[in-house]
């Protein structure tokens, strides 16, 4: 059988929405007329894409990370309690409240009770479920441990979904900060220091150098607004652009490695990444050669991925992993110290989980301390350009005074 969606009327004539399964679209149109229902739409609940590999309805279909690892972890649960996959699959379709997810649930069922593997059938949507996750449930489907390959698997997209919104809410505060910040003077420099220039022209003397500054900006901040703005978001749309073409992203990833703060950012982030992912799917069976191919498509540096390939190559040839990873020059001690002591001991899955987690501690470290020390900078500097515009309009009053 294959899910459907279907669009119908109910005696109301309130549109309702669901998937049900069934073995043709005749045979859910009469499932709904069974029901009372006027279909109006049954569609085939899969990915539709455009011939550009593209549609509405591929967008609404991609789950965000919190539905991937609800879903993953209610996965994790119902296998390991003992339920078959397609039993499982359609408790977390009826445990949805989100139309798309409980679509999304459905299809892959439907492939499963068709006879294909649940790794495969995840394949469908490469969109939801990333390399690194279809590699790993493979992995548990042949070697029979699928329930503990997916609590690890559950853990895992649970720390990463944890780490990625500890740093977006480090950083909402001082975006809104800064934004708050330049909404202020660009409001003073627009709306209140005309009028108060308006004043002193008047006074028919000469104005010290800091307030014909002040006038400059103001109207130049009066005249061409429209242009700052558009400034800004060209140059945002300019930057985005270049670091999307191949050899300009390579070029600023590898320098990324060197520079004094962010080298330190970087070489962590994706050791954490890379770690991880490695320990993840070693602990479920993965050769090392290709458990290495899929962990180095999670890391974000293009230039580190390359050395990364040369190093999985000099592993595929027999070297230690320690070695092809000192190879690499970027990670950090502390990685390839415990790579080394995993090697020795024959726990390296369980090594390579520890340096994981140490390093995104690490990162975590860097980004929350740089938050703390930007919140008193940024004031510092609003602090400045305030006194900066008080001062230009003071100093001319102040002057007068003092003639009289």
């Amino acid at each position: 059988m294959a899910a459907y969606e279907y669009i119908a009327l109910d005696a109301r004539g309130k549109q309702k929405k669901g998937v049900l399964e069934a073995d043709s679209v005749r045979q859910i149109r009469q499932l709904l007329r069974d029901q009372g229902l006027v279909p109006l739409e049954v569609d085939t609940a899969r990915e539709k894409r455009s011939t550009e590999g593209f549609s509405l309805s591929d967008f609404r279909r991609r789950l965000s990370a919190l539905d991937r690892v609800l879903f993953t972890r209610q996965l994790a649960t119902l296998i390991g309690a003992g339920l078959p996959v397609d039993e499982a699959l359609s408790a977390i379709a009826q445990q949805s409240e989100r139309q798309s997810m409980r679509s999304l649930v459905m299809a892959i069922r439907s492939k499963v009770l068709e006879g294909h593997s649940l790794a495969s059938s995840l394949g469908d949507y490469a969109r939801s479920f990333s390399h690194l996750y279809r590699s790993t449930i493979s992995a548990g489907e042949q070697s029979g441990y699928l329930d503990r390959v997916l609590e690890n698997l559950a853990n895992y997209e649970e720390r990463q979904f944890e780490s990625r919104r500890d740093v977006d809410m480090a950083l909402l505060y001082p975006v809104l900060l800064t934004l708050f910040a330049f909404g202020i003077v660009g409001t003073l420099m627009i709306y209140v220091v005309p009028d108060m220039v308006g004043v002193l022209e008047n006074m028919g003397q000469d104005l010290p150098l800091s307030t014909r500054i002040l006038i400059a900006m103001s109207e130049f901040a009066q005249a061409w607004w429209w242009l700052i703005i558009a400034g800004v978001i060209g140059l945002v749309a300019a930057t985005r652009w270049i670091l999307q073409q191949p050899g300009a992203r390579l070029a600023w990833d590898r320098q990324k490695l060197s520079l004094p703060l962010l080298a330190r950012i970087s070489r962590s982030a994706n050791a954490a990444r890379f770690a991880n992912t490695l320990s993840i799917l070693t602990s479920s069976g993965v050769p090392l050669v290709e458990a290495m191919n899929i962990a180095a498509e999670v890391v974000s540096n293009q230039w580190l991925k390359r050395r990364l390939a040369d190093a999985t190559q000099r592993v595929s040839e027999g070297s230690s992993l320690r070695a092809a990873l000192d190879g690499v020059g970027y990670f950090p001690p502390m990685l390839l110290h415990m790579v080394a002591s995993g090697e020795s001991s024959g726990e390296l899955d369980a090594m390579l989980e520890k340096v994981a987690v140490y390093q995104q501690t690490e990162v975590e470290r860097i980004v929350t301390t740089l938050v703390r020390l930007f919140e008193p900078a940024m004031l510092v500097v609003m602090a400045v350009l305030v006194m900066f515009i008080v001062m230009a309009i003071l100093l001319p009053i102040l002057t007068m005074n003092q003639l009289v």
